[in-house]
Parts: C-alpha cells; sequence; structure tokens
C-alpha cells in the first residue's frame, strides 16, 4: 500500500488497512495495535521525513504470519538523526500542566507496542520494520 505523506493520505491509508486486517480475521484488539503504531510512525515520516511544502510518497507492507504481523515502512525523505530509530524514552512531564509537551510520546509508543523494531537508510530510501505479537 501506498500514499503521499500528508494527513488526508494516511488517513485513508489506515482506513484501507483496518479493513484487510479485520477481513483476514485479526482481533479488533490487535487491528488496533496495528493502527496505533502504523499511525505513529507513519506521521513521523509526514512530519519530518518530507519538507511541509513538497509531501512524498511513503510504502507500507504488512504480512501477517502465525506469531503476528511484520511491517515495513519505505520513504524517500530525509533519514532520521543519527541513523538510528529514537529511544522512545518519556518525555518530562514534570511541572504544571501548561508546560506539559504536546508531542514526544510516539516513539515510545512505537517501541512499547512492537517486538522487533529496525531501521537503516541506504541510497536515499528510509526503511523501518516492526514486528507486532497477535
Amino acid at each position: 500500500m501506498s500514499t503521499i505523506a500528508t494527513t488526508a493520505g494516511i488517513r485513508c491509508l489506515l482506513s484501507d488497512l483496518r479493513t484487510r486486517l479485520e477481513e483476514a480475521g485479526l482481533s479488533p484488539e490487535t487491528c488496533g495495535t496495528v493502527e496505533i503504531v502504523l499511525a505513529e510512525a507513519l506521521n513521523n515520516v509526514a512530519e519530518h521525513a518530507y519538507p511541509p511544502d513538497s509531501p512524498g510518497p511513503v510504502h507500507v507492507r504488512v504480512v501477517i504470519h502465525q506469531e503476528g504481523l511484520s511491517c515495513e515502512l519505505t520513504d524517500a525523505g530525509r533519514a532520521l538523526p543519527g541513523l538510528v530509530v529514537p529511544a522512545g524514552t518519556p518525555p518530562d512531564t514534570e511541572g504544571p500542566s501548561s508546560s506539559l509537551p504536546e508531542g514526544g510520546f510516539g516513539w515510545l509508543l512505537i517501541h512499547s507496542l512492537t517486538t522487533d523494531l529496525d531501521y537503516d537508510h541506504r541510497n536515499g530510501r528510509n526503511r523501518l520494520s516492526l514486528t507486532i505479537s497477535a
């Protein structure tokens, strides 16, 4: 499955994927987990990989197997800083609620909901592979 990394494109891709996963017989809980993980990863591509005025393509491949799902996201946007997946540590939530961060929880969610996570950047392409248990 492919889309242009925009909010609307990602929303449509996730909706189509959810339908396909449900038709394949996956539980609502597994479908929800896949949707959360891929929404976070895809929104990172839209927000950080491509310039705001020039969104590019992102491709998603999902393979269902006995233990769960393997997912691969590829794009031609900017590489992750340091060429590594962010650690997924929780942001600082100390202090008044008005100073709480707006974001910073995405990689924490991705790390906590996947069993395997791998990233590489080769020949101008990003590849994020992850496994979700069913």
